[in-house]
Parts: C-alpha cells; sequence; structure tokens
C-alpha cells in the first residue's frame, strides 16, 4: 500500500512537470511537452538520479496494482480493460525510466513514438483503416476523459477528498480528454493523407492547440490542467482505494 501511495505521488510530479514544460511552450521556449522531457527536467537536477529511482519504484508499484485489478478484481470488464490499459502505461514508464537510469539512454519522444507505429501499420494490407481505427480509438479515450470529468465518476474510488479534489479532477480529466482528442484527430489525418508523419503524441498534440484561433492560451489552459491533475493524483496518494 505504502509503495502504491508512492506510485501516485511519481504520477503527480510527473504530469506536474509535463504540465509546466507546456507552460513553457505556450510562452515560446523551446522543450518536449510529454513523459520524456518530465524524465529529463527531473534528471538534470541535483539529486535527480535518486528521485527518478524512487519514481520508478512508485511506477512499478503501480504496474503490479493495476495488473492484479485487471486479472482479479471482479469489477466490470470495461473497469478491467482500463486497469490493464493503465498497468501497460506504467510498464513503458518504468521501461523509460531504467533505460535512463541504466544505460543513459534517452527514450524517443512519443511524437517520434507515434510516427513509427502509424509508420509500421500503414505498410500493413489495409493500413490506412488500422490507422483509423486506432485515431477512432484514441478520440474514443479523450471523449470517455471528459465524461468521467464531467459526471465526476472518477471519485468512486475515493475515500475522502471533498469537493476541492473533485474540481481538481474535473480539470484533470477534462485536460487529458482534450489532448487525447487532438491527437487522435491528427493520427487520423495521418490516415487521410497516408502521412505518418502527421502522427503525433503528447508533445505534438499540447503544441499543436498553440495553433488553433485560441492561440496560446488553449494550451496555457490545458497546461494548466494537467498540472491541477497533478495535485489531484497527490489526493489519490492519501484517499485512493487499493
Amino acid at each position: 500500500m505504502i509503495l502504491t501511495k508512492l506510485g501516485h505521488a511519481a504520477r503527480a510530479l510527473l504530469y506536474a512537470l509535463i504540465g509546466l514544460v507546456a507552460l513553457q511552450v505556450a510562452f515560446g521556449e523551446a522543450g518536449e511537452a510529454d513523459k520524456n522531457g518530465a524524465i529529463h527536467l527531473v534528471a538534470a537536477q541535483p539529486f535527480g538520479s535518486v528521485v527518478l529511482w524512487i519514481m520508478t519504484l512508485g511506477l512499478a508499484a503501480l504496474v503490479v496494482w493495476q495488473a492484479r485489478e485487471a486479472l482479479t478484481s471482479g469489477g466490470r470488464t470495461r473497469d478491467r480493460l482500463e486497469s490493464a490499459a493503465k498497468s501497460v502505461f506504467y510498464v513503458l514508464l518504468v521501461v523509460s525510466l531504467l533505460g535512463l537510469l541504466l544505460r543513459g539512454k534517452r527514450a524517443a519522444s512519443t511524437d517520434s513514438q507515434s510516427q513509427d507505429v502509424t509508420q509500421a501499420l500503414l505498410a500493413l494490407p489495409a493500413g490506412q483503416v488500422l490507422v483509423g481505427i486506432v485515431a477512432l480509438g484514441v478520440i474514443a479515450l479523450g471523449v470517455h476523459w471528459i465524461h468521467e470529468g464531467w459526471t465526476k465518476k472518477f471519485m468512486k474510488d475515493m475515500t475522502g477528498g471533498g469537493e476541492t479534489v473533485r474540481r481538481l479532477g474535473q480539470a484533470g480529466y477534462i485536460a487529458r480528454g482534450v489532448i487525447a482528442i487532438t491527437a487522435g484527430a491528427l493520427i487520423g489525418q495521418a490516415a487521410i493523407t497516408y502521412d505518418p508523419d502527421r502522427a503525433v503524441g503528447l508533445d505534438g498534440a499540447l503544441k499543436s492547440l498553440a495553433d488553433t484561433p485560441a492561440g496560446p492560451w488553449l494550451l496555457v489552459a490545458v497546461a494548466v490542467g494537467l498540472v491541477l491533475f497533478a495535485v489531484y493524483c497527490l489526493a489519490e496518494a492519501r484517499w485512493h482505494r487499493t
């Protein structure tokens, strides 16, 4: 249980840093507004490697917890699939962290990873259809997160926190939903144009928000939402049922 709480705290740090980098990007500074940018921001600080080892331990605990939920919980199939997806996501984070800590190897950006996957899919028979399905899946995930935030369903596993935590979670889930819908739309463009370079990950999705008619202020709003979600993750460390 203590390690799971540590994992929620590590997740909070990750989202806080992504949000802060996204704010810097909104005001014209360079940087990768994704998990890799956040990891390397930590690594550059004094005692950064110690913090990364602690984050790795906590995120590994989240892998075990979510895998257990997926395999042994009596919840709905959708909830178990969501737990399995979260487990895979945390595995990828742990692998990225271990690659940096043990071999000094910088992981590819989420944009590069998305482009590589899209290119591989486009090379398959009916590749455009497959990429289109992926795009729709990412958009559906974004809609799901916005629905979770709007209806406050994310509070069902919280044992406390009150209205403040609900508001933090709402802002965070809606911000994540906007990012996912943006990424899904750009992956869809890659399918339509048969151009894998149009596919993006978290970094590209965030940066593309600055090119909308709302300008950088939409990116600022979403970045603030990610920082608020980080605070919600700290509340999860305190009140989430494990």
